[in-house]
């Protein structure tokens, strides 16, 4: 009868254990992907003219903060309630911040060189950060390298935001906004490729 009991119990808990894992992965796959379609909404309004290219200096600070509450809170392996709440609160603001800026009547000019490179530096964060969320739900990055990721595209969006900041992105910064995009999609890469994978 103990031995029964001890076994009900041993499998449950593990049940459990399971469970609650697959929660945590559920929810770090799920604010990663949020990141992705909140930077394709920047892009979107760069490339409608609905977004000023200093506005989306504004918006990349924000992401970074996202980026940086992310990285924090996935490097000990789950989302706390309080944590979680944390950073849908963000995301929350993120998305505010966006319709606001689509909406207010600013409007940029989506030709400009200025413009243009601003695209292209968000549109390369929608595809790293679409990369990270790929690898968070497929099991290829661990919740810790995912963090260790989250916080290196928190440092490429903080370089867009100071670059923009002014609301002129120039040749220079984004040659240097490139060279750290460069370096984090070799750390994706190499993370998504490694032997490290979910348990």
């Amino acid at each position: 009868m103990n031995r029964t009991l001890l076994v009900s119990a041993l499998i449950a808990g593990a049940a459990l254990g399971s469970s609650f894992a697959a929660s945590a992965q559920t929810t770090s796959a799920s604010t990663t992907q949020r990141d992705a379609n909140q930077e394709q909404r920047i892009e979107n309004g760069l490339q409608n003219g609905t977004i000023t290219t200093r506005e989306n200096a504004e918006l990349q600070h924000d992401e970074a903060h996202v980026d940086r509450l992310q990285a924090r809170d996935m490097k000990n392996g789950s989302l706390s309630p309080a944590e979680k709440a944390q950073l849908t609160a963000a995301q929350n603001k993120t998305g505010r911040d966006i319709t606001r800026a689509e909406t207010n009547g600013i409007n940029g000019n989506p030709l400009s060189a200025s413009s243009q490179r601003a695209q292209a530096d968000t549109q390369r964060n929608i595809n790293q950060q679409q990369r990270i969320a790929n690898g968070v739900k497929d099991g290829s990055l661990t919740r810790h390298e995912a963090s260790s990721l989250e916080r290196g595209q928190s440092h490429v969006d903080t370089r867009e935001a100071r670059a923009g900041a002014n609301g002129n992105v120039s040749a220079g910064e984004q040659r240097r906004i490139v060279r750290a995009d460069n370096r984090q999609s070799a750390r994706i890469y190499d993370k998504r490729h490694n032997a490290q994978v979910r348990g």
